[in-house]
C-alpha cells in the first residue's frame, strides 16, 4: 500500500510517498480504508522533530476518516461501517489500524470530507469548553489563534452555548472576518488583544482564556485574566515556553489548568466516545460545521505541510486517499 514516511526530521520535503507493507490487525483492533486523513500542526512539530525522538520510517498523521476492513472477533464494529479513528502509527496512509476505543462510526449523513476534518479539534475543542473551561453564559472568554482548526470549533461551540462574550484573536486582522462569521464578537491581534480585552470588560479581564500559543501569549493573557478566572493551556504553537509565577495565581484566586488531547487517548480513552457522539450530533444536524480550506492528494502531502505552515488558510486541510 501507499503511505507517506519521513526518515530524519525536517523541512516538508522529507515527506515521501512510498510502498510499505499492509498492516495486520491485533486484538480489539480494526483494520480501516482510509478516505480522508486531516493535517494538524501536531503534525508539522513532529516532522521537525520538536515533539521529542522520532522512531523512524515515520508516519504523521492523528485522525483519519474511512471504512472498516476487518475487526477483530467480538467486536462493536462490522466490515463496511463508516468510522472516525486516531490510529496507531499515523494516518498518512491507504490502510491504518487502530484500537477500537478509539474508532467511532459517523452518520450516514456526514461526508467522509467533513467526518476527516473534525476529530482532534471537535472533540479537543468540545472537552476544553464543556469540561476543562466549564465555561457559563456570563462569561467574558478569549480564544487565541481563533482562525485555527480548534480555534474555529471553539468559536462556534462557545456560541451554540450561548456565550454572551467572545474575544477571538488572530496573527492577522485579514481573518476577522472569517472569525466573526463563526461567532466571535471581538477580533484582534497578539499584539493588542490584552487591551482590547481590559477596555471591554472595565479593566476586570476576561473569565476564561484558551492558550494554545503559549510563549509570550501565555505571560500576556495573565495580564488581562480575571480574578477568579481560568488561564486553559492545551499547547504550544509558537515553540515557546509560556511562564507564570506561583503570586500570578494565588492571590488573585486564578487557577491555570492544561489538557492534552493526545494524553487522553493514551491514559483514558473512554472519555472520548460520549464527547464524539455529541460532537456527531451537532455536526449531522449543521449546528457546526468546519470549512475545508483545501484538499491535497496523499502524495502532495508535503504542499499541504507548507499550506499549514504558511498560516495562510482557514479552516482545516485535509489529505484524500485515492486507493
Amino acid at each position: 500500500m501507499k503511505a507517506i514516511i519521513q526518515s530524519e526530521f525536517g523541512e516538508a520535503n522529507v515527506l515521501l510517498y512510498a510502498d510499505i507493507e499492509m498492516p495486520k490487525i491485533g486484538e480489539a483492533e480494526c483494520l480501516i480504508k482510509v478516505a480522508c486523513s486531516s493535517v494538524n500542526y501536531a503534525d508539522i512539530k513532529t516532522r521537525r522533530g520538536n515533539k521529542g525522538k522520532g522512531n523512524f520510517p515515520l508516519i504523521l498523521g492523528l485522525d483519519t476518516a474511512g471504512t472498516i476492513v476487518e475487526a477483530a472477533p467480538n467486536s462493536p464494529f462490522s466490515a463496511g461501517d463508516r468510522v472516525i479513528a486516531f490510529p496507531e502509527g499515523g494516518s498518512y496512509a491507504e490502510y491504518v489500524i487502530a484500537n477500537e476505543k478509539l474508532v467511532f462510526k459517523i452518520p450516514d449523513n456526514l461526508s467522509f470530507e467533513q467526518a476527516a476534518a473534525m476529530p482532534t479539534v471537535s472533540i479537543l475543542a468540545y472537552m476544553l469548553l464543556h469540561e476543562i473551561g466549564q465555561v457559563k453564559k456570563t462569561d467574558t472568554i478569549v480564544i487565541h489563534s481563533a482562525a485555527g482548526g480548534v480555534g474555529s470549533m471553539l468559536v462556534q461551540l462557545a456560541k451554540l452555548a450561548g456565550v454572551q462574550h467572545i474575544i477571538g484573536t488572530v496573527g492577522k486582522m485579514d481573518k476577522e472576518k472569517y472569525v466573526k462569521k463563526l461567532g466571535a464578537d471581538t477580533v484582534c491581534t497578539y499584539d493588542t488583544f490584552v487591551e482590547e480585552v481590559l477596555k471591554e470588560t472595565n479593566n476586570e479581564g476576561a473569565d476564561i482564556i484558551f492558550d494554545s500559543v503559549a510563549g509570550d501569549v501565555t505571560s500576556m493573557s495573565l495580564d488581562c485574566l480575571a480574578l477568579y478566572g481560568t488561564l486553559v493551556q492545551f499547547g504550544n504553537s509558537s515553540g515557546k515556553t509560556g511562564h507564570f509565577k506561583t503570586s500570578d495565581v494565588h492571590s488573585s484566586c486564578r487557577n491555570i489548568k492544561g489538557f492534552s488531547l493526545g494524553t487522553t487517548r493514551k491514559h483514558d480513552p473512554i472519555r472520548l466516545a460520549p464527547v464524539a457522539e455529541k460532537v456527531f450530533d451537532l455536526f449531522s444536524s449543521k449546528q457546526l460545521s468546519l470549512p475545508i480550506a483545501q484538499m491535497f492528494s496523499l502524495k502532495d502531502a508535503a504542499a499541504a505541510h507548507e499550506l499549514i505552515e504558511s498560516r495562510n488558510y482557514e479552516g482545516k486541510v485535509l489529505l484524500k486517499v485515492e486507493c
